[in-house]
């Protein structure tokens, strides 16, 4: 007689017993996973914790190699906080630059990209106008812009302003113009007026443009306030000050601290536009959910 095989395999009752009780188990665990917010499951948060990690050993021996570079996160921490009401006060007013100049270059381009999307015409007088700021160094610029309108926070929000403006108005002229043709045919043949094409085509077809655009100028006008502060002369307060009086006095704890705050706040900004991108874009093709 032909016996059975002493290896287990699919037939051995002992092997399917235990694969059956364990099948349980996996799709409990697989549950639970899938039941973790996005934020806690260990694919989220544990590239970016190893690779801190890493970034701070190699700073730490950065700062061993070369103390007159870096110095140790221990002594950044410690000035942090040491005085964290003076990076406080620092960091708000960067931050109000930051916004308000934001605020004026958005009104500016959205402006402008409408017209440039409606009137050829003024598409060709802008465009090389606004090419021709973009090419310009600013920082060249700054020192002439405390002449014309003092030392008060007009040239830092003019800088930031400009900094800004082109992204913008790019982005969101070309998503004016991209809408398709025979949806646009479609609204032309019931005789829409260009109020209604731009309210119900133009602009929706246009928001994923414009956050794209928004993701990059949110952080850059951080930078933009920055840059005014360190090269136009009369800012008294800011963190760009801050980075350049501590540059000259060799105070390498407090440029680095400085440094920190302001990528914190350039992280915060794009970590805001962006929830606000899912939120009002859910229904766009980029935000659909998919699963891990």
């Amino acid at each position: 007689m032909t016996t059975l095989d002493a290896t287990p395999g699919l037939s051995d009752p002992v092997t399917v017993a235990d694969r059956a009780a364990s099948a349980p188990a996996t799709t409990a665990a697989r549950t639970r996973r899938r039941s973790l917010p996005a934020a806690l499951r260990p694919s989220r948060w544990l590239p970016i914790t190893v690779m801190l990690i890493a970034l701070g050993a190699l700073w730490e021996l950065g700062a061993t190699q070369m103390p007159y570079l870096l110095p140790h996160l221990g002594s950044i921490a410690a000035t942090l906080t040491g005085n964290p009401l003076f990076y406080l006060e620092n960091a708000w007013i960067t931050l109000q630059e930051a916004l308000l100049g934001l605020v004026i270059a958005f009104v500016a381009s959205s402006v402008l990209a409408v017209l440039v999307s409606e009137l050829p015409l003024v598409k060709r007088a802008i465009m090389p106008v606004a090419v021709v700021l973009n090419v310009t160094p600013l920082v060249a610029i700054a020192p002439a812009l405390v002449v014309a309108f003092g030392f008060g926070p007009e040239p830092k929000l003019i800088v930031t302003a400009l900094i800004c403006f082109f992204p913008i108005l790019i982005n969101l002229s070309v998503g004016l113009r991209s809408v398709p043709q025979p949806v646009l045919q479609f609204y032309r043949t019931v005789h829409a007026s260009r109020i209604e094409l731009l309210r119900h085509l133009r602009v929706p077809n246009a928001l994923p443009y414009l956050f794209a655009a928004l993701r990059i100028v949110f952080p850059l006008s951080v930078v933009g306030a920055v840059v005014a502060e360190m090269f136009a002369p009369g800012a008294s307060k800011g963190l760009g000050t801050t980075i350049s009086l501590a540059s000259s006095n060799n105070q390498l704890s407090v440029i680095y601290a400085s440094i920190f705050i302001l990528a914190l706040m350039g992280t915060a900004l794009l970590a805001i536009v962006t929830a606000v991108e899912r939120r009002a874009l859910h229904w766009h093709d980029t935000h659909a959910d998919r699963a891990d």
